[in-house]
């Protein structure tokens, strides 16, 4: 999901760090013994900071991060292809120096320490999300059918299926009648009939504050794009501005929305062009990303031990209310909700 800059330490039995500090000395790049944890996210990758070689940081900078991505578990191919995609269409992304495919192992320019989540306030959040907005246009622009994998019907059922399983299963300890299923199924029928209904473009898929990095020049940086597909135009919108990780109000969150469709239309991309349609894609966008990540962040923490995440569900189930509250083929949803958590009904309104 996110690349959370929260530290993995090594240990002394680590034989990945072992093998990727040996191909670092190899190399002649960087001084190995100042390796040290640099950030860790959702999934099997890391990442370690380490100082450049002295003579060469006039080149290359005064770090670099190397990123330690298991090859039976993360497609380093893949991250390698979408860096490509986004460097061609003018975003900033880490520079690849040096590269190990075989073993995971990748030698990426620095974009620092301070990421959107880190940096973000009321003040200076238009700004920040211009730029944001910015290098979201420019990689959608340069769309194209055939280039990544489609986000197609059956991505879509195999990310909602993670809410019934982890969230109301797992984390609710709910086990759902028939009845209830079906009202689940038909709500998931509805949101996936919007989302495959929407215009196709280059879909980051992560694009929100932990993964973008705050810079004095080429804001914001991008990372964790290695998950890019191609799906509806509303998708990374919807992460960036409905984030599980930071919220606005929601008539901040429109009037952005409204800007970012403007700033499309302009350009020639296929957004809808009522601007009431386009904010409904927007809604249904995020709500099966925040279906999803109800359940990816419960897996996180009952299967993978990360129970950090679990802290976030609260700002994405309040998402998940809201939404459900504001349409009619949402509404059965909140009611399930209700009955999973025992909460009286919450007065919404219809847009």
């Amino acid at each position: 999901m996110s690349s959370s800059l929260t530290t993995t330490p090594a240990t002394s039995s680590d034989t990945r760090l072992t093998q990727l500090t040996a191909w670092l000395a190899t190399l002649g790049l960087v001084e190995v013994e100042s390796c040290r944890p640099a950030s860790a996210d959702a999934s099997f990758r890391r990442y370690f900071r380490l100082d450049v070689a002295p003579a060469l940081r006039a080149r290359l900078g005064e770090t670099l991060v190397a990123m330690d991505a298991p090859p039976e578990r993360e497609n380093v191919p893949a991250f390698i292809h979408v860096q490509g995609l986004l460097l061609e269409a003018g975003v900033s992304v880490p520079a690849i120096v040096a590269q190990d495919v075989a073993n995971g192992f990748l030698l990426l320019s620095d974009l620092g320490t301070t990421t959107y989540l880190q940096r973000l306030d009321i003040d200076n959040a238009p700004f920040m999300y211009s730029d944001a907005v910015d290098a979201l246009i420019k990689f959608q622009l340069t769309s194209a059918p055939g280039v990544l994998p489609d986000y197609d019907r059956a991505f879509i059922e195999r990310e909602l299926k993670l809410f019934p399983e982890w969230f109301v299963g797992k984390h609710l300890g709910v086990t759902m009648t028939d009845a209830q299923t079906a009202t689940l199924n038909k709500v998931f029928e509805a949101i996936i009939a919007n989302n495959l209904a929407q215009q196709q473009v280059f879909m980051h898929r992560d694009f929100h504050s932990r993964n973008l990095m705050f810079m004095d020049q080429g804001n914001p940086g991008v990372l964790d794009f290695q998950d890019a597909v191609f799906g509806p135009v509303t998708y990374d919108l919807a992460s960036l501005l409905r984030d599980a990780y930071v919220q606005w109000d929601e008539e901040i969150v429109l009037d952005w929305v409204v800007r970012y469709w403007q700033r499309a239309k302009a350009v020639g991309l296929p957004v809808n062009p009522d601007i009431d349609a386009f904010y409904q894609d927007f809604e249904f966008m995020a709500l099966q990303r925040h279906l999803k990540i109800l359940g990816l962040f419960c897996r996180l923490n009952y299967r993978d031990g990360k129970s950090a995440y679990l802290g976030d569900l609260p700002t994405v189930a309040d998402y998940v209310r809201k939404t459900c509250n504001r349409y009619i083929a949402l509404k059965p949803l909140a009611r399930l909700l209700d009955t999973f958590e025992d909460k009286a009904p919450q007065v919404g309104y219809t847009f």
